[in-house]
């Protein structure tokens, strides 16, 4: 009797224990938060001479692949001038339809006229895009201004709205293929301070090409980098 009661106990505990682990099995993953979005942890190393913008989205490319985003096609937020017969080219025109989302899976911006703010009611309502939403892709934060150092300068050599400049003046060291002491590139705040200009994507020229110069003006040579996909 002793033993049956102890095959029913053995029995009916396995039972259970079958139970749980087809119950744990069923139990559908926690999705992972979305990824399209983030700040270079490193620029490339030779000021604004990025290797045009082939090279800067290579460097996009190479940083979301080692932080696991290697499956989406990444494209760098730069505009580029008319020169050598080249049309111009449009950083808005680049880098998808949206949204976006950042390294935590909280939207930055939910298409093209929210990032820009395209409209009156966009411009007044503002993205997302602050220093408490843009990460690097190995989801760290900036140096913003009153950091040591301050890095809050982020290439785009684009006017607000996201497009190229028109006039004469070299505002993306032509094309980012210069490194020197002269020249400039526009660049946006991502922390939306400093100068008076709180605009995340042309807030002032850089003084000079060069990393030196880069840093000089408060930045590291960062770029924003955008899944199209």
């Amino acid at each position: 009797m002793s033993f049956k009661r102890t095959l029913s106990a053995l029995l009916a505990g396995l039972s259970l224990s079958v139970v749980a682990q087809a119950q744990t099995a069923a139990a559908p993953e926690t999705p992972k938060p979305p990824f399209s979005f983030f700040i270079t942890s490193v620029g490339g190393g030779k000021g604004a001479d990025l290797g045009g913008l082939s090279g800067a989205d290579a460097h996009c490319q190479s940083l979301a692949t080692a932080a696991g985003g290697g499956a989406k096609t990444w494209r760098a937020y730069l505009s580029t001038q008319a020169r050598d017969g080249q049309p111009p080219v449009n950083a808005r025109d680049r880098i998808g339809q949206g949204p976006w989302y950042n390294t935590r899976g909280a939207v930055v911006a939910r298409d093209l006229a929210h990032l820009h703010g395209d409209t009156l009611e966009l411009a007044r309502l503002g993205n997302n895009l602050t220093w408490a939403t843009a990460f690097t892709e190995k989801n760290e934060s900036v140096k913003r201004a009153g950091d040591k150092p301050n890095e809050h300068d982020i290439l785009t050599g684009s006017t607000p709205d996201g497009r190229a400049f028109t006039d004469a003046a070299d505002h993306t060291c032509k094309n980012y293929t210069s490194s020197a002491a002269d020249g400039s590139a526009q660049v946006g705040h991502f922390d939306r301070t400093g100068g008076g200009n709180t605009s995340w994507n042309s807030t002032h020229g850089s003084r000079g090409c060069g990393q030196d110069n880069l840093v000089a003006t408060g930045g590291a040579g960062l770029l924003y980098c955008f899944a199209i996909n």
